[in-house]
C-alpha cells in the first residue's frame, strides 16, 4: 500500500519567530480518516479548531522542522547559493529523507512547479518517490492540509513561547500587524535572536534610528 506524505509550511512572511515546516504520512487507504476528521487548509480553521485537529493528526507519523531566524536570514542573503524557497525545498527534502513515503505531495511556494520539485530531487536519497507539487496544495489535498494545520499550530506555540519571554503580546509577527510593528520599533535591539533582520520592515526601523541619531548632531 503506497505511503503518501504531505508537506507545508507556516510563518514564512513574519519578521519575528520561526518558519515551521511540517510532513504527515498515511498509507493511502487511511486518507479517508482526514476526511472524517473534516480536515481543511489551516487558515479556514480558528486556533481552537487547529489545535485540537493538530493533537489527532499528531497520532499519524509525522516530522517537524523548526527554522530559526537567523538561519533564515542566511538563506535570504545568499549563503551557499540559497534564497527562501530553496532553503525550504532542502527542508522538505529533509523530511522526506526521514519519512520516507512513496509519494509526496507539496505545497510549492515557488510559481516555477519544475524547477522546485527538480531542486527537491537534488536532495532526496531515494530518487524514484514520486513528488507533486502545487500550488494551494494546501486548499486541494487533505494530506496537505493536515500538514498545514500541524505547522500552524507548532508556529501560534512558537509565538506563545516568545510572548512569555518577552513578556508582552508581539501580535502575529507579521509586519503589517500594528502591534507586531509597535513591538519591532521598540524592541529591535533587545531581542536580536527573534528578528528576521533581512527582512524590509526590519531595516527600515534600522534606518529610521539611524536618521534619528543623525539629527541629534
Amino acid at each position: 500500500m503506497t505511503l503518501i506524505c504531505g508537506i507545508d509550511e507556516a510563518g514564512r512572511g513574519p519578521v519575528i519567530g520561526p518558519l515551521i515546516i511540517v510532513g504527515i504520512m498515511l498509507k493511502e487507504k487511511d486518507l479517508p480518516k482526514l476526511e472524517k476528521l473534516e480536515v481543511k487548509d489551516s487558515k479556514l480553521l480558528t486556533p481552537r479548531q487547529r489545535e485540537a485537529l493538530a493533537k489527532k493528526l499528531k497520532k499519524f507519523k509525522h516530522e517537524i522542522l523548526v527554522i530559526q531566524p537567523d538561519e533564515i536570514d542566511q538563506a535570504v542573503k545568499g549563503k551557499g547559493g540559497l534564497n527562501l524557497n530553496w532553503l525550504e525545498a532542502q527542508k522538505t527534502a529533509d523530511i522526506i529523507n526521514e519519512l520516507k513515503p512513496e509519494k509526496a505531495i507539496i505545497d510549492s511556494p515557488s510559481p516555477n512547479l519544475k524547477a522546485y520539485k527538480s531542486y527537491i530531487k537534488n536532495y532526496l536519497h531515494n530518487k524514484e518517490v514520486e513528488l507533486v507539487c502545487a500550488h494551494k496544495a494546501d486548499v486541494k489535498y487533505p494530506i496537505v492540509s493536515a500538514a498545514s494545520i500541524i505547522a500552524k499550530s507548532i508556529r501560534e506555540e512558537e509565538v506563545r513561547k516568545i510572548e512569555k519571554m518577552v513578556g508582552q503580546s508581539i501580535g502575529s509577527g507579521y509586519p503589517s500587524n500594528p502591534v507586531c510593528k509597535a513591538f519591532l520599533g521598540a524592541n529591535w535591539d533587545r531581542f536580536p535572536q527573534i528578528f528576521r533582520k533581512s527582512w524590509a520592515s526590519y531595516k527600515r526601523v534600522l534606518k529610521q534610528i539611524g536618521q534619528k541619531k543623525l539629527g541629534e548632531y
